[in-house]
């Protein structure tokens, strides 16, 4: 794909999500990487480009290329045009399959930063097997889901006995307001749970088990933990991923299980955010209740860079196996945007510049780029360390 002209397409640049990841492209991309903007309004495209400008002139000139999920066609000539995509435009369950599907067709690697397990599976399920064919990596969830959570797992089993039966449990801490379009997608997900099981169900009959016989397995809540205080299962899809990098790397030995839980300090502070998820788990089912929920937030907005700056994020990992107990950390700054936007970029950087495993198909952040993109992660300010071993 060397002919091609350009190394990243960021399609969804106008967006709230997609601003950011230029931004970051524009401050931290390596010199000589080729890059364009994609979207479908090119006088918006034209004012992200003044804004990155700004930051480095000589991307005054950075080219633009108009493309829209409803035209096949210029969703073709993106996918053709590059070696990498990287998609902002969601909900993806409703707008993201084009953009896959070209990919998988022409080998074009492909990157974004969905948390909608639909989605993934039914992609799986479309496209796994001819991106094999066509060479293409499709990585999906390339944001605060699911790296933190994937690769952080990948980090603590690599310091565990590597043929050993291996449980890792991971506690999230959080502080962060999240955009109109997290919450869109989220009520998306919500609103759907029977097409979000028939999915799943056939991405199982699609996906051949692991050829090693390795049993991988998800815990069930709450797990009670000195570090984590009162823990709540968390219902994303990290825990999904974690397991199919499981499945896929020997690494993480013949029996594998994986907790995740969001850690809260106080009894009535867990209770409250478990009613309230019910709640709104509860009013995405009816139209009525789910159009005033989807009023709370509109897509491409999202909270300031002063509120950012405030915003944090911890995920602790508890590892035993083998005899050995060891626990590590990943954390950073804004999750939402802040370091989603960074985690993105440098996924996409890193498929683009780095030398990796010979994988294709649809694979994990682990299975793809593992210890590369966690140096990229690290050398950008994101923070993976071991805190006890035992």
């Amino acid at each position: 794909m060397t002919d091609r002209p350009y190394d990243l397409v960021l399609f969804g640049a106008t967006g709230f999500t997609g601003g950011l990841t230029a931004e970051y492209l524009a401050r931290r991309a390596e010199p000589g990487v080729r890059w364009a903007l994609a979207g479908r309004d090119t006088a918006r495209l034209e004012d992200v480009r003044d804004r990155l400008a700004a930051i480095d002139p000589t991307l005054a000139v950075l080219p633009l290329l108009r493309a829209d999920t409803a035209d096949e066609a210029s969703i073709e000539r993106v996918a053709g045009s590059t070696r990498v995509v990287i998609s902002t435009v969601g909900p993806y369950v409703r707008l993201g399959e084009p953009l896959v599907a070209a990919c998988a067709r022409l080998g074009t690697d492909y990157v974004d930063l969905t948390g909608e397990p639909t989605f993934v599976d039914r992609m799986y399920v479309k496209y796994h097997e001819q991106a094999v064919r066509s060479g293409a990596r499709l990585v999906h969830a390339c944001g605060f889901d699911s790296i933190p959570s994937d690769l952080g797992a990948y980090f603590t089993v690599q310091r565990l006995p590597e043929d050993a039966p291996l449980r890792v449990e991971a506690f999230l801490r959080v502080n962060a307001r999240f955009s109109g379009g997290t919450l869109h997608s989220s009520v998306g997900i919500f609103a759907d749970v029977p097409g979000m099981i028939r999915a799943e169900r056939d991405r199982r009959r699609a996906e051949p088990a692991p050829m090693s016989g390795r049993k991988v397995g998800l815990a069930r809540g709450p797990v009670p933990h000195a570090r984590a205080g009162w823990t709540l299962p968390l219902p994303v899809i990290d825990s999904q991923i974690v397991a199919r990098s499981a499945t896929a790397l020997d690494r993480y030995g013949p029996d594998f299980t994986f907790g995740h839980f969001l850690a809260v300090k106080r009894l009535p502070s867990a209770v409250g955010l478990a009613l309230g998820s019910a709640c709104v788990i509860a009013a995405a089912q009816l139209p009525p209740t789910r159009a005033l929920l989807l009023k709370l937030g509109t897509p491409g907005e999202g909270p300031s860079a002063e509120q950012r700056a405030g915003h944090w994020f911890s995920l602790t990992f508890v590892g035993e196996g083998g005899g050995r107990r060891v626990v590590t950390e990943v954390s950073g700054g804004d999750p939402g945007y802040g370091e989603t936007s960074k985690m993105l970029a440098e996924s996409a950087l890193c498929l683009a510049m780095d030398d990796l495993p010979d994988t294709a198909g649809q694979v994990t952040t682990a299975q793809a780029m593992g210890d590369a993109l966690i140096d990229r992660l690290v050398k950008a300010g994101l923070s993976f360390r071991v805190l006890e071993t035992s």
